[in-house]
């Protein structure tokens, strides 16, 4: 055999065993994990991996009451072919996971003006259970459940019955995984202080001193009476009795939702009679008789009322009927006062009759603002239209309009105490600066006017000139 017909034969035979080497070589289908966009390992099987984080998170499936934990939100596993690939262990690549495991639930999204609040909640009926609960402590269990159950009863002289409840926020929910790392509520009880109180943590207690009310507990602590109501559910109203050691919580709140309730409501109140002063020229100053005793009168009014967090920031009277007339006391008083310097006991109400107090002279959260503050005066409500009246003798020192007090009067009262009062929100005043007004005068009709959510009268008395030195009092000091 020539050498050259031996080269051939060897040639031939290593291009044929190189080719059957080559068809036993195949790709393989593996899995690559990246982490945040990097690479981190190849595993073999993708359900296999997940189920094996599953595995390693017992404890996390107990303290969120889930039945499986999955991969991190930034972890993806993608499927592809390749020869001869370095298959980690699942653990090896399980110990390279630096971010958080991530559970089934669902993130409720409250939409607000000044901006949108997530909520993270294991299931839904958590969600809705801690709404209920909200409301609950507004209306209370007994009228919220006749009120879903359609069981209210008819109102035959007076009562409440509950027109609506609703949220005023857009709420919108998607289900997704959420990281651990997230305030995830399991609880409809946590989740309720959260969205009532901002916060979880423990409220303050207090320990009821001698003298204490519910009212002067609140205002020491800057927030409302009915703050303080709902943080102490065994109260049913402002005016219950504290006694010396009680304890009661103190719960500061800030909520995250708007719960709305639209009532109808019908209410006997006791309409206070008003003091007459008559004057006699013919005696010397400083005589006083009194020849009429006065006799408070009962009027039962009905209207619509809606609150926003159990404050009142609507009310409209619909009706008003005398049940008992009021009788008016009657004093003589030695030579007529001059009609533009105000008395210490010429003060009277500065609205027509009907009214209700919509937020007292206390601390609350404001209806328009949504920050805490110090009401430095009473808001009172009857309905659009209604007549109001200057509080004591005294001279018109402004009228104009304001993008907060809307359509607003000053009177200035020439008085000793250097008092000044302030009307605003009105639809429109009658009177104009430098005129002399007496207690009673007609100044201006009711209205809302400016900041406001609804008609009223924004009334505050002042020691010294408004914004110009002076300081704001109670209104209650001179109409009480």
């Amino acid at each position: 055999m020539s050498k050259n017909i031996l080269i051939f034969i060897v040639s031939i035979l290593v291009i044929v065993l190189g080719f059957q080497d080559s068809k036993t070589v195949y790709p393989e289908s593996v899995y690559t994990v990246y982490l945040a966009g990097e690479k981190i390992g190849i595993i073999d099987d993708k359900e296999k991996f997940q189920t094996y984080i599953d595995e390693k998170a017992e404890e996390i499936k107990e303290q969120y009451q889930v039945d499986r934990v999955y991969q991190p939100a930034t972890l993806e596993i993608v499927r592809n072919l390749t020869y001869a690939p370095n298959v980690a262990s699942y653990e090896e690549i399980y110990t390279k996971i630096d971010e958080p495991l991530t559970i089934e639930g669902y993130q409720i999204t409250v939409h607000h003006e000044e901006g949108n609040k997530r909520i993270f909640v294991n299931n839904l009926a958590v969600f809705e259970e801690a709404i209920n609960n909200i409301i609950t402590s507004f209306v209370g269990s007994e009228n919220y459940e006749l009120f879903l159950n359609d069981e209210q009863l008819t109102i035959t002289e007076t009562g409440t019955k509950i027109e609506k409840i609703y949220l005023e926020n857009d709420i919108t929910y998607r289900q997704t995984l959420i990281p651990v790392v997230e305030e995830i509520y399991i609880s409809s009880e946590e989740l309720a202080k959260k969205l009532l109180f901002g916060t979880t943590a423990q409220q303050e207690a207090y320990t009821v001193k001698a003298g204490d009310t519910i009212e002067s507990v609140a205002f020491d602590h800057e927030i409302s009476p009915e703050e303080l109501l709902i943080s102490n559910p065994e109260f049913t109203s402002k005016n219950n009795l504290l006694y010396e050691g009680q304890e009661i919580t103190i719960g500061v709140t800030d909520p995250q939702v708007s719960v709305v309730v639209e009532e109808f409501v019908v209410a006997d109140i006791t309409k206070e009679y008003e003091r007459e002063v008559r004057y006699d020229a013919t005696k010397t100053i400083g005589y006083t008789n009194k020849i009429q005793t006065g006799v408070p009168g009962v009027e039962r009014l009905t209207r619509n009322v809606k609150t926003v967090n159990g404050v009142i920031v609507f009310s409209d009277l619909l009706e008003r009927e005398v049940i008992q007339p009021r009788v008016n006391e009657i004093v003589v008083r030695g030579e007529k006062a001059v009609t533009h310097v105000a008395t210490t006991y010429g003060w009277v109400w500065p609205t027509a009759p009907g009214w209700i107090i919509t937020s007292g002279y206390e601390y609350r959260i404001n209806p328009v603002t949504r920050q805490r503050e110090l009401h430095q005066a009473l808001d009172i409500a009857i309905g659009y239209g209604a007549q109001l009246y200057a509080a004591n003798n005294g001279t018109v020192h402004h009228a104009g309009y304001h993008s907060s007090y809307g359509n607003y009067v000053i009177i200035k009262h020439n008085n000793e105490a250097d008092n000044y009062t302030l009307y605003a929100h009105m639809a429109r005043y009658t009177v104009n600066v430098g005129q002399k007004v007496a207690a009673g005068d007609l100044i201006g009709y009711m209205g809302s006017t400016g900041r406001s959510t609804g008609p009223h009268l924004h009334f505050e008395l002042w020691v010294g000139e408004p914004y110009n030195g002076g300081y704001r009092l109670n209104p209650w000091s001179v109409l009480r």
